[in-house]
């Protein structure tokens, strides 16, 4: 169409590009997951083989585009990090958002068969997605900890709230027992009620996941008997505390790439707030 007199019609779309040196989280939701879980009877308050799809599917998008360089799932939601320069699609945001969205959705559906072999998927999961700019790694931080607070909180509602259920209350009921409780009263109620001791729950159900490319030390020998040590990228699927400082600690390479100089000057703070890291214990 190029010098046709139709071509004025690309003044009309806007530019979306996000902004330059910034990390890029595309956040992917599921749209309308509670009908969809009921509809194939997903296990309450956690299905475990849901929850190993949506990190299969993480892995797919991690795989399949360089840029990302760190993912955070829970429940029907996958947080995905791109690098500070990544300039794919020269960052516009609909159609990073679009990649990463389709990729995971067709993911979903390939992959289904794959971990609900005896359940016929009665309609297609659907997700949506948003792209955020966040201009320093404190910051990127505290969001992913903010993501596994939430975690956290809604794991252990959820928690108290079918058990409540599954012993004979009503849903209405259940609410109303835990208006308005705080986390320690929580834990005694399961532990009191259900022998439950909520710490010893898996970590996938309290922290949720992390999709990662890990740096891993291999050991081969050479032909003359040599041993050789070299180190390998492997993604892998982790639960882990994220909030505070040991993790990243232990894996500075999945944010160093292109740290700016002032950056490095000013290192991020100890997960920004210390408070969320007692929400996790």
């Amino acid at each position: 169409m190029a010098n046709s007199k139709y071509e004025y019609v690309k003044g009309f779309e806007q530019n979306d590009s996000l902004l330059p040196q910034t990390w890029i989280v595309i956040q992917v939701d599921g749209r309308g997951f509670t009908r969809f879980s009921q509809a194939h009877a997903f296990k309450k308050p956690n299905d475990m083989q849901a929850l190993f799809l949506m990190n299969d599917c993480a892995k797919a998008v991690l795989e399949d585009i360089s840029d990302v360089v760190f993912c955070y799932g829970v429940s029907d939601e996958y947080s995905f990090v791109l690098r500070r320069t990544c300039t794919l699609y020269q960052r516009h945001a609909s159609k990073l958002i679009s990649l990463v969205v389709s990729l995971f959705s067709a993911s979903y559906a390939m992959k289904w068969t794959q971990f609900f072999p005896e359940t016929e998927l009665q309609y297609a999961a659907t997700f949506d997605g948003r792209a955020v700019c966040y201009p320093s790694e404190s910051i990127l931080r505290d969001y992913l900890s903010w993501r596994q607070v939430d975690c956290h909180i809604n794991n252990q509602y959820n928690t108290c709230f079918w058990k409540l259920v599954e012993s004979g209350m009503s849903t209405t009921e259940a609410q109303d027992t835990l208006k308005g409780t705080t986390a320690d009263v929580k834990n005694n109620l399961l532990f009191e009620k259900f022998n439950i001791n909520y710490n010893n729950l898996p970590q996938i159900f309290r922290k949720g996941s992390i999709v990662y490319r890990k740096q891993v030390e291999e050991v081969g020998k050479k032909e003359n008997g040599e041993v050789i040590k070299r180190l390998r990228m492997r993604i892998v699927v982790e639960h882990e505390d994220i909030i505070r400082n040991g993790f990243w600690t232990a894996h500075p390479y999945i944010l160093s790439v292109a740290r700016s100089k002032q950056q490095q000057a000013h290192p991020p703070s100890p997960a920004a707030n210390p408070q969320l890291s007692l929400s996790l214990r």
